[in-house]
Parts: C-alpha cells; sequence; structure tokens
C-alpha cells in the first residue's frame, strides 16, 4: 500500500510530505520510501501559526480558520509532492496527517474541579480526504491520551521497528523543535524501549537566529552564528537545575514549557540585543540542547542498558556546531556507578539507513495510519505511560 505521511513539527517550517510503500504489519512491517520534499508555509501562515501556538491571545474563530485552511495548505502539498514526483494520486491508498500542535498539556491539571489533561493538533483531516478523494487518518495523540498516556511520543513505534538490533544499544535521536530520543537496547522487546522529549531542540536556536538576523534567516544554517558565540557554562548549570530537566520519564515538552517566555527570560534579557550578545545566546542555547541530550542519555538511558549509536534525524542534524557540541558533551559522560566504562557513542545521520533526515518522523506517520487503518495498536506505552495499546487517529474516507 502506498501511503502518504504529512508533518509538520513545532518548528511550523513547513509541511514535510513522504510517500511510503507499506507491507506486512506489526513487527514484520516492511517499508520502502518511494519519494519526499518540504512544502514551506508562506511567511503570514507561519506567524500566525507560531502565534496561536505560543500562546498569544485568539479567538476561537481565528483557530478554526487556521484548522481548515492548514487543512487546504496539507491536501495541497501532497498534490505538489505526487506531481513533482510523477506518482499519480490515484497510487496513494491512504494519508497519515500529523497535523500542527498548538496546545499540549501532558499533565493533568484542574480545570472545573476535574483534573484533564488533553493535546490540540489542527490540520482538518476531512478536508484533507475531500481535497484528495483518499482515505485519511489524523488526530493521533488523543487516543494516548484518553488510556492514560501523554500522546507523545509516538514516533518510538516507527524507531523500533526500524533501529532495534540483536548486538547494539541504539539511540534515536530527532532534533526539531523539542527534541526527542527513543532507546532500544540490543536484542530488546518494544516493552523495553525507553523514548522521552529531552527539551528544546532548534526552537530557542529558530527564534534567536531570526532576532540576530534581523529576519533574514530563519535559522543558524550550520551553526554558524553560535560558532562566533561564548557558552556561558554557568547559566547552562542554572537552567539545567530546572524542573523539566530532572523529571523521569515518561515527559513530554513544547511551547508550553520553552516558548517565548522562557526565552526572553533565560536568553534575551541577561545577553542583550547586541550582535555579540545575541551571538553569546545563541551559542549557550545551542550548548542547552546539546547538554540536555546528553544528561538525558546519562540519567534515564545508561543506568538500564549500555549504548553504541545514536542515529540522529530533524533539523538539527544540519547544524556543525550543535553536533559537535553533542558529542563533546556526550564524550563526557561518566559510566553509571558500578558498571564497566561506556563505549564511546557513535553519532551518525539517519540518512545511513536510507531515511533521510528530514523525512523521518513524515514516514512514521505514515507508518502509524497504516496501522491504524488495520486496526492495529501503535502507541508504545512504555514511552507515553498509557495504560494499555491503543489504535490511533481517526480515519475520515475519502470519496465513495
Amino acid at each position: 500500500m502506498l501511503v502518504a505521511g504529512l508533518m509538520s513539527g513545532t518548528s511550523a517550517d513547513g509541511i514535510d510530505v513522504a510517500l511510503v510503500e507499506v507491507t506486512g504489519l506489526g513487527w514484520k512491517t516492511r517499508i520502502r520510501l518511494q519519494a519526499f520534499q518540504s512544502v514551506l508555509y508562506s511567511p503570514p501562515v507561519r506567524r500566525r501559526i507560531l502565534e496561536i501556538a505560543g500562546g498569544s491571545p485568539v479567538s476561537v474563530a481565528e483557530i478554526s480558520q487556521m484548522n481548515f485552511l492548514l487543512g487546504e495548505l496539507f491536501a495541497r502539498a501532497l498534490r505538489a509532492v505526487c506531481r513533482r514526483s510523477r506518482i499519480p494520486m490515484e497510487r496513494v491508498a491512504l494519508i497519515g496527517s500529523h497535523g500542527q500542535t498548538i496546545y499540549h498539556q501532558n499533565r493533568s491539571s484542574r480545570f472545573c474541579g476535574v483534573a484533564v489533561r488533553s493535546t490540540w493538533q489542527i490540520g482538518e483531516a476531512a478536508i484533507i480526504a475531500e481535497r484528495t478523494g483518499i482515505n485519511a487518518v489524523g488526530d493521533f495523540r488523543p487516543a494516548d491520551v484518553a488510556a492514560g498516556g501523554q500522546g507523545a511520543p509516538l514516533v518510538p513505534f516507527f524507531d523500533y521497528l526500524l533501529y532495534r538490533h540483536q548486538r547494539r544499544g541504539r539511540i534515536v535521536l530527532n532534533i526539531g523543535g523539542i527534541a526527542n530520543l527513543t532507546a532500544i537496547p540490543a536484542g530488546g522487546a518494544p516493552e523495553e524501549v525507553i523514548a522521552f522529549d529531552t527539551g528544546p531542540g532548534n526552537m530557542l536556536l529558530d527564534a534567536l537566529a531570526e532576532l540576530a538576523t534581523h529576519g533574514r534567516s530563519k535559522y543558524d544554517r550550520g551553526g554558524k552564528l553560535a560558532s562566533e558565540g561564548s557558552v556561558s557554562e554557568s547559566l547552562l548549570r542554572r537552567l539545567m537545575r530546572q524542573a523539566y530537566f530532572r523529571l523521569s520519564p515518561p515527559k513530554t515538552a513544547g511551547r508550553e514549557q520553552f516558548g517565548r517566555s522562557y526565552l526572553e527570560k533565560h536568553f534575551l534579557r541577561p545577553f542583550g540585543a547586541s550582535q555579540q550578545g545575541m551571538r553569546d545566546a545563541l551559542a549557550t542555547a545551542t550548548a542547552l540542547t546539546a547538554e540536555s541530550i546528553a544528561c538525558a542519555i546519562a540519567d534515564h538511558v545508561l543506568p538500564k542498558f549500555s549504548v553504541t549509536e545514536c542515529f540522529v534525524s530533524g533539523g538539527g542534524v544540519k547544524n556543525r556546531f550543535l553536533m559537535r557540541e553533542l558529542q563533546r558533551r556526550l564524550e563526557q559522560i561518566a559510566p553509571p556507578e558500578g558498571s564497566r566504562r561506556q563505549q564511546r557513542i557513535r553519532i551518525l545521520s539517519s540518512d545511513s539507513t536510507g531515511i533521510p533526515a528530514d523525512a523521518k518522523e513524515a514516514v512514521a506517520f505514515a507508518v502509524l495510519a497504516y496501522h491504524t487503518f488495520h486496526r492495529q495498536p501503535s502507541n508504545p506505552c512504555s514511552a507515553t505511560g498509557a495504560r494499555h495499546p491503543a489504535i490511533l487517529g481517526k480515519v475520515v474516507y475519502g470519496k465513495a
């Protein structure tokens, strides 16, 4: 079955479209990537998404409009990628759309006297199905939340499917707006997988780069700006003492924890708006991403099993300064008490597995949609904390 995976991440750069041939079911599933491209949002759309997701005052009417607009844009993106790849739309049998997260309350809080947790992804699947005539699966996260999970991360199902190895412990790291990892022990069963969000990924870096270049660049290309700054190790140590980094998995993060107010309080105010100040802020924010990943591995993975390889995907893999910082900080990890010295963890791009680093999450949601359509559960309970496996998403049927 040819399945389209559509993904828009925390950074809201645009829509990633993957066309994936999927066969088999469960851990016997096989995939072959047919095509992948990204379709950028227009500046006004991206700006409005970030305002909505960042908690700016916004009316319900505007959210409703954006929900339907994104459905239109997702459908157009799929059509454009099929056309450019010379793959007829008629060949696509199913669409899996993650949508755009605008709110994620991963832990229960009191609301109207009741303990509630919730998540909200927009990009109306009914519009996608109507415009393409293809069955579409959307809104993957609520089923896991209803089962007592955090609704994230969901990609570990795909990570285990693709990256498990009989003799090597592996980490699959995605550095998007938020960084998240899946740790798989050598020869491990699915229930032994550890997965969680480590903290900020590119979210802070993109915002600082845009400010530092007065809007000329949406991200720090290659980490060049950060490499011209100095890391404030004292600030970094203070930030690493914050509550989120001390939480044990399962845990998830988003703009609620590391959005605009976090940026202003911990980076814009301390470093100021001078050219050098912005570069120092970028260097420190980049180091925070690397340090939080390294500490997450040291605190929550290595005490349980050894790891020899780390496959990195997402936009962060292109940031050379970030990759150097990550490698350096991983090499400083002390072995868990009473254990022999941990082998050096090799950092590899997910490209080496045949899945482009930018494409991995779109491919993952194609695979999740495929399992949903076959009425198979695909939430990794050990990662999300759900009480039981759940069939994810809501199916909207295309034209009869």
